[in-house]
C-alpha cells in the first residue's frame, strides 16, 4: 500500500524472486462521506483474495495496512517510514490533532501543482514537480481532507504484536527520534522506498521470511 496520495509507482523499483514471491499493488479510492479510517480498512480488505499475505505498507499506507490486519490474517505486517502507534507521531501533528489545524490546511490548492511545470522553478524545484507529479497522483480535496485528518488523529496506542517497522534515519516526517523497535536504514528518508530500492530487494525476503535482517 503506497503512502498518502501516493500510486503504486513508488513501488515500480521492487524486484522480488517471481518464483517466492506475487506482488498485488493496492491503490487508494475516495473515501465515502464522513467514512472512518477502521470502515476504511474494511473496505479495502475485500481486495485481499489471497491467502497466507504480507502486508506492507509505505507512510500513511503502512497506519492502513495495520487497521487492515486486524480484519485479516496475514504472515507478515510490515511497515515502511510510518508509525506504530500515536505515541511515535511527532509533535507537530500532535499539535495539528489538538487544536484541530487540519481543518485549515488549503488541500485544494494541491491542483495547482499540476500546473507548476510552466513555471520558471529553478532546477531543483523542478526536479521535485516532476517527482510529485509521477509519484503523487491523487489531488481530491475530499480525499486530502480524509487522509490528513486521519493520519494526524490516528488513536491507536499499543503497536500490533509481530509487526515489523523499517525506517529511515533521515526521515523528516517521522524523525527516528519517536521511533522505537525498527529496522534501521542508515540515510534513509521518508521517500526511501524510491530511492533506496536496492536495500530492500536485497534484504526483503529474508525480513519477509523471519522479520529481521538478515545477519
Amino acid at each position: 500500500m503506497p503512502g498518502m496520495a501516493a500510486n503504486p509507482s513508488i513501488f515500480e523499483n521492487i524486484k522480488l524472486s517471481a518464483e517466492k514471491f506475487e506482488i498485488h499493488k493496492l491503490e487508494w479510492n475516495i473515501p465515502e462521506p464522513n467514512e472512518t479510517l477502521q470502515a476504511y480498512a474494511l473496505r479495502m480488505c475485500q481486495k485481499v483474495t489471497h491467502d497466507n499475505i504480507v502486508l506492507l505498507g509505505v507512510s500513511f499506507g503502512g497506519v492502513l495496512v495495520q487497521e487492515m490486519a486486524k480484519h485479516i490474517n496475514v504472515s507478515r505486517l510490515i511497515i515502511i517510514s510510518s508509525v506504530k502507534s500515536c505515541s511515535e507521531l511527532p509533535k507537530r501533528m500532535k499539535f495539528v490533532r489538538k487544536t484541530k489545524a487540519y481543518k485549515l490546511l488549503p488541500t485544494s490548492l494541491v491542483n495547482y501543482m499540476h500546473h507548476a511545470q510552466k513555471l520558471p522553478l529553478g532546477k531543483f524545484l523542478n526536479k521535485r514537480v516532476n517527482l510529485y507529479q509521477t509519484y503523487l497522483s491523487i489531488s481530491d480535496k475530499r480525499y486530502l481532507d480524509w487522509a490528513i485528518k486521519e493520519m494526524v488523529c490516528w488513536s491507536q496506542e499499543e503497536p500490533t504484536s509481530d509487526l515489523v517497522h523499517i525506517h529511515g534515519t533521515a526521515d523528516i516526517v517521522f524523525p527516528i527520534v519517536n521511533i522505537d523497535n525498527a529496522i534501521l536504514v542508515e540515510g534513509g528518508t521518508h521517500i526511501m522506498i524510491i530511492n533506496k530500492y536496492r536495500w530492500f530487494n536485497r534484504n526483503l525476503p529474508h525480513i519477509i521470511a523471519t522479520g529481521k535482517l538478515p545477519e
